[in-house]
């Protein structure tokens, strides 16, 4: 073990651009009503489902019955737009912000962390008396700061990065009887994901009913993310339905069949945990006055092989079926009126401004959203006149690497009927449902006044599109930590599966030294549960559903550690399974740059994990 630890330069402290003075954003606890008659707030969002995976938008496989009540129950939002792909969405539902101002703008490479300066909802409803607590899917941060606890939620059970799997994400989780993170502690649940999160959620509300406190619960499922693992008997119901089915689907292949299959069938038990949900919820008599809200994060991953409810593109693509998502808003004792669709344009930003009119939170901190209430309440038909923005970073895959950083062309732009895509290419919906037929030559005035907002839009959030948040290490907070490579700069290793075959890349952690010590930092190829040698390959696995192959063994005869001008090269025997470095570290930002070496000192990659401990 290295024990030379000369200092660092000594380097400012990140200055945060804004203080959460919520104290100051938000009023006291009770207001005029006491709290038993505040509204409750459920939040769902679900992973990868699209606007065509219910049946009530005319899907012809997949069952949906209690979604589709809740359809028939709800105000329903049938121009709602998220960004298409689900980091972005989420930081901008819990903040109200667009992604490239909030800083959660990509699902790995480091951004998708939510800036510190951006109250959450969560915060709001916390600071007016609300009990709050998250379940499921977080995607905006592993680490201190950024954690739900560190986020506004008094109660979380989690998973690291963006999907059961992930690099950061417990060893061999299967979405069976898996590892999953209570607040800061790693903890085991049994039962199918969904089933996990939606009977957690329900035991904690049940809880908050006995104390007659107002709650704001944040469901997000890792169902319909792939891997596709589920069980067996929804694969069964669903199966039938899509054999009797193909004659009127495009020609799909077996694989896609078998992927097609097992996605529905995770939609079908999200659709099982609903109505117990919903049962739960009027056994309690808590029904009538909790705020339902269904949403999906981004467009369909499987629609455009089969059903895309008339819309073309899916996730991760600018056009409708990319961003285009259900919105199911239903309390019933709040004076809604007749369930009916609302075809005003709106947008994901806009549920914060909502829900804390409707929970009689005020006033809001500055967004990019608008309060849906009036139209809620049918005191409004329309909206002001306004175009949205949808924009995001793209992930850093091979002949992609430099769309990471955003640009303008990256963006589209909805107005009414128009889309304006790439800064280049107009769409009229209402004659072009399926985007074919590029009418900007035709309608040279509104490509122009699309063309002018894009641009005013884009120079308010370009200087920092670019700026890196910094994961704090060394704070009594979190100390020790784990970072994976989920969290390089601008590089995309965000799977175990990149992990077990050792995908030859490297990248580097943005940090910031909470205070001075003596540091701790121990590379890791395999995280600590895996109990693997640098060198060694990790056997094959068969899971509850499906199997994992054999990883690969890799040559690693040395590790290196690089922190500004500090340098320092181990040397490690064959059944090493780390490498630990001491390191004295002053305040402030810092660059932590690993490399794992073969015996001639040729870089093979990075540290995928890095143990980060202040032991002084």
């Amino acid at each position: 073990m290295n024990r030379l630890m000369p200092r660092m330069p000594r380097r400012p402290r990140l200055i945060l651009a804004g203080l959460f003075l919520i104290a100051r954003l938000v009023s006291t606890a009770a207001q005029s009503r006491g709290a038993e008659d505040r509204p409750n707030v459920i939040l769902i969002m679900t992973d990868d489902q699209g606007y065509g995976e219910l049946a009530c938008h005319g899907n012809p496989v997949v069952r949906t019955p209690n979604l589709d009540r809740l359809y028939a129950e709800s105000i329903r939002f049938s121009d709602f737009h998220v960004a298409p792909m689900c980091t972005p969405t989420r930081g901008q539902l819990l903040t109200g912000v667009d992604c490239l101002r909030n800083g959660a703008m990509n699902v790995s490479s480091g951004r998708t962390l939510l800036r510190r300066e951006f109250p959450t909802i969560a915060d709001m409803l916390r600071s007016a008396g609300y009990a709050t607590a998250q379940f499921g899917k977080w995607h905006l941060g592993d680490n201190y700061p950024y954690r739900p606890r560190d986020r506004g939620f008094d109660e979380s059970v989690w998973y690291g990065s963006s999907h059961i799997g992930s690099a950061s994400d417990a060893w061999l989780n299967d979405y069976f009887d898996d590892v999953y993170w209570h607040g800061d502690k790693r903890q085991s649940y049994a039962g199918y994901t969904t089933d996990v999160f939606f009977r957690e959620a329900m035991t904690w509300i049940g809880a908050r009913r006995d104390r007659k406190q107002p709650f704001f619960v944040y469901l997000a499922t890792a169902a319909a993310h792939g891997p596709h693992y589920v069980p067996e008997a929804y694969r069964k119901a669903v199966r039938a339905r899509l054999e009797s089915a193909l004659a009127r689907l495009p020609s799909i292949g077996p694989k896609v069949r078998e992927q097609l299959e097992r996605y529905l069938a995770m939609v079908e038990n999200i659709d099982e945990n609903l109505g117990r949900l919903d049962a739960f919820l009027a056994a309690e008599g808590l029904r009538d006055n909790t705020i339902l809200v269904f949403l999906t994060d981004n467009g369909s991953t499987m629609g455009p092989s089969y059903f895309n409810a008339g819309m073309t593109g899916g996730k991760v693509t600018l056009w409708e079926g990319g961003h285009r998502v259900p919105c199911f808003v239903r309390w019933p004792a709040g004076g809604f009126g007749a369930p009916r669709d609302e075809s005003e344009l709106v947008q994901v930003q806009d549920l914060l401004p909502t829900l804390g009119d409707l929970c009689g939170v005020g006033p809001m901190p500055p967004v990019d959203g608008v309060s849906l209430a009036p139209l809620l309440r049918g005191r409004a038909t329309s909206l002001p006149d306004r175009m949205l923005v949808i924009h995001y970073s793209r992930m850093p895959v091979p002949r992609r690497e430099a769309e990471v950083v955003p640009t303008i062309e990256g963006a589209a732009v909805l107005w009414k009927r128009w889309r304006w895509i790439e800064n280049r290419k107009l769409y009229d919906l209402a004659a072009d449902p399926l985007q074919q037929r590029d009418v900007a030559p035709e309608h040279p005035e509104v490509a122009a006044r699309m063309r002018e907002h894009l641009e005013r839009w884009w120079e308010r959030v370009r200087d920092r599109v670019n700026e890196p948040q910094r994961i704090v290490i060394g704070s009594d907070a979190a100390n020790p930590l784990m970072l994976s490579a989920c969290d390089w700069w601008d590089v995309f290793i965000d799977q175990q599966a990149q992990v077990r075959r050792g995908d030859r890349k490297n990248g580097d952690w943005q940090v910031e030294v909470d205070r001075a010590g003596v540091y701790e930092i121990e590379l890791r190829r395999w995280p600590r549960e895996a109990d693997l040698a640098l060198r060694a390959a990790a056997p094959a696995v068969e899971l509850a559903d499906g199997m994992l192959p054999e990883g690969a063994a890799i040559p690693i005869a040395k590790a290196k550690l690089v922190i500004a001008a500090w340098e320092t090269t181990l040397d490690l025997d064959a059944d090493s399974k780390h490498a630990s470095f001491l390191i004295r570290l002053e305040p402030g930002p810092a660059t932590i740059h690993s490399e794992f070496l073969d015996a001639d000192g040729a870089s093979l990659l990075g540290a995928y994990y890095a143990y980060v401990r202040r032991v002084e």
